[in-house]
């Protein structure tokens, strides 16, 4: 039986390795694409130990032509696009090219799909910053959408799009509302193992405190191990559909960045109010965490949390990591890394 063959946007990331990994161990053939502009970044697939089984292509989402290339070589059955500007705060500060890569670039990917071959199946990951401010207690593929930066309104046009495509042209196309899901694969760019990684390292010595922003934030934390796998079942449904992947459940960053300092070791007090809010260790009676304004967002999302019915009901998928071994999982991989030395990524 020959090789089904998958093109994954973006694979040197959290959600492409882990992707990558996945489609591996089902037999594929799996291409990866990175940014021509961009310094190859590595580590995640060496860590999982697929980089000498992942072959890699590079491909411009802002050039139509690059992307028809990538597509008429190596004739993909599934295409998977999880390539974007991905920072929240970052898009603030560059939202032209945010749009460009986040929005145009899938209506660039679409239209080369409609033009070489419609058979490919696609999915786009969409994100449940989306969403923005809902007033819905459970956010699910129904719940209407009121987007907050500039990232969030790409993706609001990269997933609609998408359903145009599928709706105009049958071509099978679906995207993925993710919720935010983590992993010791992730950047330490991102909160969540910003707090990890930060937090080893000043249990190794190497640094003094943690500096937050919107420490009462909530999101809905999963898995990205996981959650690939209702990626993988999204596109191998007999007909293409949008799903919420999620947990169903909310935790503050105080909270994830509490049980965090716990878990590595540290007995914490927090102290002051608003603005001035700090946590100290008990024990060594020093500030581990504090905020730091320059980390809020113009404007935020103070809440958001999914309603995963349709993905459990349908594609027979649940997530399997809860949010106290998510953080505890994190934490064990950052400790281990602490001892080797500086934490780089």
């Amino acid at each position: 039986m020959k090789k089904k063959i998958a093109l994954i946007t973006g694979v040197t990331g959290q959600d492409g390795a882990y992707l990558a990994n996945l489609l591996l161990n089902k037999g594929y053939k799996v291409y990866g694409t990175y940014r021509r502009s961009s310094s190859l970044n590595l580590w995640r697939l060496e860590e999982l130990g697929i980089l000498e089984s992942v072959e890699l292509l590079s491909l411009e989402l802002l050039e139509k032509s690059n992307i028809e290339r990538v597509i008429k070589l190596i004739k993909p059955d599934e295409f998977y696009n999880l390539a974007a500007q991905s920072f929240v705060s970052l898009s603030f500060e560059n939202p032209i090219y945010t749009a460009q890569a986040d929005a145009l670039g899938v209506l660039k990917i679409l239209e080369s799909i409609r033009m070489i071959d419609k058979k490919i199946k696609f999915y786009q990951a969409s994100s449940s910053e989306m969403f923005g401010e809902g007033d819905l207690k459970k956010l699910n593929e129904n719940s209407l959408f009121h987007p907050r930066s500039p990232y969030a309104i790409s993706k609001v046009f990269g997933h609609h799009i998408t359903v145009n495509y599928r709706e105009a042209y049958g071509i099978f196309a679906c995207s993925g509302i993710l919720f935010n899901h983590e992993s010791p694969l992730r950047g330490i760019e991102f909160v969540t193992r910003k707090i990890t990684s930060t937090l080893a390292e000043i249990r190794a010595g190497r640094k003094k405190v943690l500096e937050l922003g919107n420490i009462y934030a909530k999101r809905d934390w999963g898995y990205a191990g996981d959650f690939v796998e209702g990626i993988w079942k999204m596109i191998q449904n007999d007909k293409p559909k949008d799903y919420v992947l999620a947990t169903g459940e909310e935790h503050s960053v105080k909270e994830f960045a509490t049980l965090a300092a716990k878990l590595i070791g540290f007995n914490l007090v927090w102290k002051g109010k608003k603005f001035n809010e700090y946590a100290i260790d008990k024990d060594t009676k020093k500030i581990i965490i504090k905020k730091n304004m320059g980390y809020y967002r113009p404007s935020d999302v103070s809440l958001l949390k999914g309603d995963p019915t349709n993905a459990i009901n349908n594609l027979n998928w649940k997530p399997k990591i809860k949010f106290k071994d998510l953080v505890k999982i994190m934490v064990e991989s950052d400790k281990k890394k602490s001892l080797k030395g500086k934490i780089l990524q």
